[in-house]
């Protein structure tokens, strides 16, 4: 009986199947049942919710999150972390092997399974190491994650800079049908750094992380994904140069997906004026010039994935000055709102492409059941009230980390349910 529901009065959106009108929604044992069926087949037993004014659609996907448990738990657990997913809407997420120790073994996916199955909150799906203990230099055992149900292979945040690395992977993850994740930066060129190089950079007198890094990377893997056939996904585009060599390598029919973290798309690197530590992400806040050539490239769907980037650090570690400071800030219960405030309202996108960016592409990328409100599918889904207006404090949110510079801001688009295999997890 928990899992069955009637939505009934909401916008009804569906990036699957192109659905974008006004119905209502019938779930039934945790399954989408119909759209607009009569009223003599809604059985006696359903809960019925009136979603007026509210948008319903599938619930989010959110690739290459990091909780820090196992070994930074007081960063984030994944309790802690998949209470804040369900609050940002998102009823799946797929976890960064940024752990202690990393995510290299089958022992350490199945630890992950199993915390989350304890937790009871969201979907949690564990990616794999491409390489052992993250270090770059020899293969993780890739076959024994995937059989111990790794979704992809990522040695996130770290970028592979090993090229002989990276080809063996794309070419040995084709043997299981697994996407390799890469954050395209050359490290070499942009460690030390803090900030986006730039006049910003120079005002400020801050360590440069040259857009030439990402560039550079980015090149390198798109080349790799042409000479080996792989499936790979740059998880954090955010310059100029990186937008328009997809959007080429896009058009020569090269088969790949590229993503963006939220904050990438409306920070830029003036916020880091004040000197908040909370500001320093990898990868950086770009000029303005860049910023707008990422929104370009979401437009047009040269970029096809939005990500919220969340990356916890407790309030010690953040309190450390800005040279000194991890890199990060948390996003997933603000992500969504991220994009209603500074993406859709603005005309960047429509609901139905950010549904698609944000919930769709990731489900699809990974071969998830997730993304779609398709009859029969696992009734996973989120009720937004878009035009609400809400202040963000950091100190109120699910997550156990508060590194956020939104911190106070007021924004647009707010989550009041989200389900689960059509159980009610979140009810703001």
């Amino acid at each position: 009986m928990d899992s069955s529901w009637l939505i009934e009065n909401a916008r009804l959106i569906d990036p699957s199947s192109g659905m974008d009108r006004v119905g209502r929604l019938l779930i039934l044992d945790g399954r989408f049942a119909g759209v607009d069926v009569l009223d003599g087949d809604i059985p006696a037993h359903v809960q019925r919710l009136d979603a007026r004014d509210c948008i319903v659609g599938p619930g989010l996907v959110d690739l290459g999150t990091e909780f820090g448990e196992p070994g930074r738990e007081e960063d984030e657990t994944i309790q802690s972390g998949t209470l804040a997913a369900l609050a940002g809407g998102y009823t799946a997420v797929a976890l960064s092997t940024n752990t202690l120790p990393p995510i290299d073994t089958a022992a350490s996916v199945e630890f992950i399974h199993q915390k989350a199955s304890r937790a009871d909150n969201c979907r949690v799906y564990a990616l794999g190491c491409v390489s052992k203990e993250r270090k770059g230099e020899s293969l993780a055992e890739i076959g024994s994650l995937v059989d111990a149900g790794a979704v992809g292979l990522y040695d996130g945040p770290n970028p592979i800079e090993n090229t002989g690395l990276l080809r063996r992977a794309l070419e040995y993850c084709l043997m299981f049908d697994r996407v390799v994740f890469d954050h395209p930066e050359i490290a070499s060129i942009s460690r030390g750094g803090v900030m986006h190089e730039g006049l910003e950079q120079l005002k400020l007198g801050l360590a440069p992380m040259p857009a030439e890094a990402e560039d550079l990377a980015t090149s390198r893997d798109l080349r790799l994904i042409e000479a080996t056939g792989g499936r790979l996904h740059l998880t954090s585009i955010s310059t100029s140069g990186s937008v328009e060599l997809c959007r080429r390598a896009k058009s020569r029919g090269i088969q790949f997906t590229a993503g963006s973290f939220v904050a990438n798309l409306h920070f830029s690197d003036e916020a880091l004026r004040a000197f908040d530590s909370n500001c320093k992400v990898n990868p950086p806040f770009r000029s303005r010039d860049h910023v707008d050539a990422c929104l370009e490239g979401l437009s047009d769907g040269t970029i096809d994935i939005i990500s919220s980037g969340h990356k916890p650090c407790s309030l010690e570690k953040k309190m450390l000055e800005i040279n000194d400071a991890p890199f990060g800030m948390i996003a997933l219960e603000t992500a969504l709102a991220e994009v209603v405030t500074f993406l859709i309202r603005p005309g960047v996108l429509s609901w139905p492409q950010a549904f698609a960016k944000m919930s769709w592409n990731p489900a699809k990328l990974l071969g998830l059941s997730g993304g779609t409100l398709e009859i029969g599918k696992p009734a996973d889904a989120v009720i937004i009230q878009p035009d609400r207006l809400w202040r963000v404090n950091a100190s109120n949110l699910k997550s156990r980390s508060y590194n956020t510079p939104l911190d106070g801001a007021d924004l647009y688009g707010a989550v009041t349910h989200t389900f689960v295999g059509g159980r009610l997890r979140y009810q703001a």
